[in-house]
């Protein structure tokens, strides 16, 4: 059994169990002659980007939809647009490696994701999620996307654990206050060297 007093270790995907997203995004714009930080101000942080993925996350387009829209607006071509922004996408083996320490350590383990699609390009299919933690909740799936505080209850739910019990962890501060206000301990995680030692030290593992 788990000596924490947590019972439960809940992980965004993307940022959290990869590499830092901007530092994803500013190598693809290298591979594709982008002026820096071009897909940020131009696609994802647009209202018209952020619509595309609100739209993604719940399952109301395609990912080839999605790669229509965004390379219209970052001006590249659409094909395979995901695959090719997300290509140098890692692990981020220190984290995956305290995943699996909680989990072996008995608390349960979970990721809640604002879903990239699984067709034609899978982001998620290197990982082994589903052989990796106890629940796996991506928000096509679910039709509720974070920050809808519907859905770290549906994972409590999942998980059989009260929020007050769960640590909470996700690269997106605006994900995070959401799952505060339901009592879970929430950690923003921007670099994977400073986060997984806090996240040891609160976790007791």
């Amino acid at each position: 059994m788990a000596s924490s007093r947590f019972a439960a270790l809940i992980l965004d995907f993307a940022g959290v169990l990869t590499d830092n997203m901007v530092e994803v995004f500013a190598r693809f714009e290298q591979r594709e002659g982008l002026r820096a930080m071009t897909f940020l101000r131009e696609g994802w942080g647009t209202p018209a980007g952020q619509r595309l993925y609100e739209q993604l996350e719940l399952g109301e387009i395609s990912q080839e939809q999605w790669n229509a829209g965004m390379a219209a607006l970052i001006g590249v071509a659409p094909e395979n647009l995901m695959g090719r922004l997300l290509l140098d996408m890692d692990p981020a083996y220190d984290m995956l490696k305290l995943a699996a320490d909680a989990r072996a350590a008995g608390m349960a383990t979970a990721v809640v994701t604002n879903s990239l699609g699984r067709t034609p390009f899978d982001p998620y299919a290197l990982y082994d999620l589903p052989g990796r933690f106890d629940a796996i909740l991506f928000s096509d799936q679910q039709g509720i996307r974070k920050p809808d505080p519907r859905i770290f209850e549906v994972v409590c739910e999942l998980l059989g654990v009260a929020a007050s019990e769960c640590v909470f962890v996700d690269d997106s501060e605006q994900n995070l206050p959401p799952a505060a206000a339901l009592g879970m301990t929430v950690v923003h995680a921007l670099d994977e060297q400073v986060v997984v030692p806090q996240l040891r030290r609160l976790l007791e593992i």
